[in-house]
């Protein structure tokens, strides 16, 4: 999907300032009807590309709307997150999430051994 965004960006990027200029030609531009009518055409090129884009994604984006819409995001509580330490990056990349200990550490009773 980004190898087709990347491309229509890059075509959006290319025909916004070609729209914005004025359509007045000066001495050495030549005809003004040659440049509105190259306008013209980079932007119908334009709006058929993200058309078809448009064609491409709405199927998987439909498909990731219903997935969605499966998961049931009611007993997510942000208070909950108070039970956690914060996130821990490793060396080898893994992210660790710690629970906090609420629980009483356990002491030793007397005629116990510790291993």
């Amino acid at each position: 999907m980004y190898a087709i965004l990347k491309p229509a960006t890059l075509v959006l990027l290319l025909v916004t300032p070609a729209i914005a200029q004025d359509p007045e030609p000066s001495p050495s531009q030549g005809d003004a009807s040659d440049i509105t009518e190259g306008v013209d055409m980079l932007s119908e090129g334009a709006r058929r590309l993200l058309r078809g884009l448009m064609g491409e994604v709405e199927p998987e984006m439909r498909d990731l709307a219903d997935a969605l819409k499966e998961w049931n995001f009611e007993g997510l509580d942000l208070e909950d997150l108070g039970a956690y330490q914060p996130p821990e990056v490793l060396p080898n990349g893994d992210i660790i999430i710690r629970r906090k200990d609420s629980r009483p550490v356990d002491q030793p009773m007397d005629d116990e051994i510790e291993l």
